[in-house]
């Protein structure tokens, strides 16, 4: 059964939502870290990946792809990461963020242990963050503008 658009758009917005109360209240409170909000949003967005292929603008609104991205961006399953990507990566111009891809990117490329290629990634507590290592820095703002 498919989803009605506007239904799936609000879900993905109380996702991101959720996703992001909890990490505001862990930030004050490492205990209230709930691992499951994360499992939760991945396990779903995988069915909604399988039903409609990424959540475009043009099919959930601005809002609701950017909390798609948010939600993918927090996944623990690398290769449904990678896999994600590469739907953003194929999606026509105007169907996503570009800079959501270059933050994917960078962190599918940290978990693999690999550098970064748009700086986007900081490794560290709050605070003391360093920027995740990253290739050839000179020219960080050249891709970046692509």
């Amino acid at each position: 059964m498919e989803i009605p658009r506007t239904d799936l758009s609000t879900e993905l917005l109380h996702r991101k939502d959720a996703d992001q109360a909890m990490r505001i209240i862990a930030r004050e409170n490492e205990d209230a870290w709930d691992s499951s909000v994360d499992q939760d949003n991945e396990k779903r967005l995988r069915e909604i990946v399988d039903e409609i292929g990424w959540p475009t603008i043009s099919l959930v609104g601005s809002d609701a792809s950017n909390a798609a991205w948010l939600i993918i961006q927090h996944a623990s399953d690398i290769e449904f990461m990678e896999s994600c990507l590469g739907l953003m990566k194929s999606c026509t111009e105007g169907e996503i963020k570009l800079a959501n891809v270059a933050y994917l990117e960078d962190r599918v490329r940290m978990y693999k242990g690999e550098s970064q290629l748009y700086g986007t990634q900081w490794k560290g507590p709050v605070g003391r963050a360093v920027l995740y290592a990253l290739v050839n820095p000179e020219s960080v703002d050249e891709r970046r503008a692509t």
